[in-house]
C-alpha cells in the first residue's frame, strides 16, 4: 500500500468522524433544556456556560454544524472512488479486468462503502447517541462546535444571511431555542417524568393540584352557612366557654342577634383564653377583629391574595345577594396543594372519601361531583346547575330526602346514611347497584 492510498484512508476516517461530530453536535443542541443548562451553570459546571452560548445562538450553530455535514460529505464522496480505485487495482489487474469495468466497478464498491460508512457511523449512530445521551453529548460536543462555529464564521454568516432572506420571502423566521409548553403539555411532561423515576407520586400530585388550583373557587371547598359555628355579640360567657369546648376552632365569626347574615367579625379562640383562665372581667366585642369577605365565584388565588393582605386566616363567602353563603380558611385554600393537613384536633376527622371495599366508599356530601368525575370515571346528567352530590341526590329524588334513600344511576348506587335535617351529610356510594 502505498503513502497517497494510506492517507487517503486516514483522510476517509477523519471525514467520517468529522460526520459524526457535526451530526451528533446537531441534535444534542436541538434536544438539550435551557432549563438544565441553567440548573447546571448555577451548579458551577463551566461546560454548561459554553453549552449554552450554543444553545442560544441555535439557528447560527446548526448552520455550522451543516456546513461541517456538507462539506465532510463532499470530501467522503471525492476520496472514495480514488481511494477503492487504487486498494482494487491489484483485484482488477489480476483477473484483466477491463479499465471501463475496473473504473465503474470502484465507483460502485466506493459508492456503496462510503455511503454505509456516512450513514451508519457518521450519522445513525450519533444522532441516537445526542437523543438519548443530549445533555452529556452537549457538554462534550460544544466547545469544539462553538469553536469552529468561530473561525468559520465569515462563511457561515454569508450562507446563513442567503438562507435567512430565502426563508424570509416565505414569512419564515429564524429558529430559536426559546420554548412555551402550553398547560397540558406540562402535565403530559410531568406525567412522563413521575413514569420514568424522575419525580415521586408525592411531587406529581403537588404539582397537579397546582393547576387544578386556578380552575377553583371559595364556593368548591367553603365550610357552607348551615355548618358555621358562630358566636353572637351578646352571647353570655357559659355558653361561649361551652362552644370552644366543644369545637376546638381556633376562629369563630361573630353574629348580631345570632343571624349568619349579620356577621361583624371574628374573634381568635387563642386571645380570648387567657382573659377566660384568669377570670378577667371582658365583653365579646373587644375581641372581634374585622372579617375579609370574598364572593362565591372568587378564584381560590384571588381569595388568599384577599387573606394575605388582611393579614387574617379566615374570610367569609357571599353569595350573590350579598348573604352569607359560607366560611373560608387560608388551611382550606392550603389543602388544594398539599392535600389534607391534620392536627392535633382533627383526630376524629373523617376523610371526605373513604374506601369501604373494592366497591363502596363513604363520601361526604359535600363532595363536589367534578371531583368524582375525576377519581371514578364517573358522569352526572342535569348537573350544570349542581355542585355537590348531596344536591345532586335532593335533585334526583325530587322530594324530601330521608336516610337510607337511594338513587341508582349509570351501573352506579347512591345510599344516603346520615342527614342533619334536610342536610345529605354522608352517602354510601356503590360501584354496582345491589339487586
Amino acid at each position: 500500500m502505498d503513502i497517497v492510498t494510506l492517507l487517503n484512508l486516514v483522510l476517509l476516517v477523519i471525514l467520517i468522524g468529522l460526520t459524526a461530530f457535526f451530526v451528533g453536535s446537531e441534535f444534542a443542541v436541538v434536544k438539550i433544556r435551557m432549563s438544565r443548562l441553567d440548573q447546571l451553570i448555577a451548579e458551577g459546571n463551566k461546560k454548561a456556560v459554553m453549552a449554552k452560548k450554543v444553545a442560544s445562538d441555535l439557528d447560527y450553530y446548526l448552520s455550522a454544524c451543516q456546513l461541517g455535514i456538507t462539506v465532510t460529505a463532499l470530501g467522503l464522496g471525492a476520496l472514495g472512488k480514488p481511494t477503492v480505485e487504487r486498494l482494487m487495482y491489484p483485484i482488477f489487474d489480476f483477473f484483466a479486468v477491463s479499465d471501463a469495468l475496473a473504473s465503474a466497478a470502484s465507483y460502485a464498491i466506493a459508492f456503496l462503502l462510503v455511503t454505509y460508512l456516512h450513514v451508519v457511523v457518521g450519522e445513525m449512530a450519533p444522532k441516537t447517541l445526542a437523543i438519548q445521551f443530549a445533555e452529556k453529548m452537549s457538554l462534550l460536543l460544544a466547545p469544539s462546535l462553538y469553536w469552529f462555529g468561530q473561525i468559520m464564521k465569515p462563511f457561515i454568516w454569508a450562507l446563513n444571511g442567503a438562507a435567512r432572506v430565502l426563508l424570509r420571502l416565505f414569512g419564515v423566521q429564524p429558529a430559536g431555542h426559546e420554548q412555551a409548553y402550553s398547560e397540558e403539555e406540562l402535565k403530559i411532561v410531568m406525567a412522563q417524568s413521575y413514569e420514568g423515576g424522575a419525580i415521586n407520586e408525592t411531587e406529581l400530585s403537588y404539582m397537579e393540584n397546582v393547576f387544578s388550583f386556578d380552575e377553583r373557587v371559595a364556593k368548591d371547598i367553603m365550610v357552607p352557612r348551615t355548618e358555621l359555628v358562630t358566636l353572637d355579640k351578646d352571647m353570655p360567657l357559659k355558653e361561649i366557654i361551652e362552644i370552644l369546648d366543644e369545637n376546638n376552632y381556633t376562629r369563630y365569626p361573630v353574629t348580631e342577634d345570632g343571624d349568619k347574615d349579620r356577621v361583624l367579625g371574628f374573634v381568635s379562640a387563642k386571645k380570648m383564653l387567657p382573659h377566660i383562665v384568669a377570670g378577667r372581667d371582658w365583653q365579646l366585642e373587644e375581641f372581634i377583629l374585622e372579617l375579609p369577605t370574598v364572593f362565591e365565584a372568587t378564584g381560590l388565588q384571588d381569595a388568599l391574595l384577599h387573606m394575605q393582605n388582611a393579614r387574617v386566616h379566615i374570610a367569609l363567602v357571599a353569595d350573590e345577594y350579598g348573604g352569607t353563603a359560607g366560611m373560608i380558611t387560608m388551611e382550606d385554600i392550603l389543602e388544594e396543594i398539599v392535600g389534607e393537613i391534620r392536627d392535633e384536633f382533627d383526630a376524629d376527622e373523617v376523610p371526605d372519601i373513604s374506601k369501604v371495599n373494592e366497591d363502596q366508599y363513604l363520601i361526604n356530601g359535600r363532595v363536589l361531583l367534578k371531583d368524582l368525575e375525576e377519581r371514578f370515571g364517573l358522569s352526572f346528567d342535569d348537573s350544570e346547575e349542581i355542585d355537590t352530590i348531596g344536591g345532586w341526590i335532593h335533585f334526583k329524588s325530587l322530594g324530601e330526602v330521608q336516610p337510607g334513600e337511594t338513587v341508582t344511576e349509570d351501573q352506579t348506587l347512591w345510599t344516603v346514611t346520615e342527614m342533619d335535617n334536610q342536610q345529605i351529610k354522608q352517602v354510601m356510594f356503590h360501584k354496582q347497584p345491589t339487586t
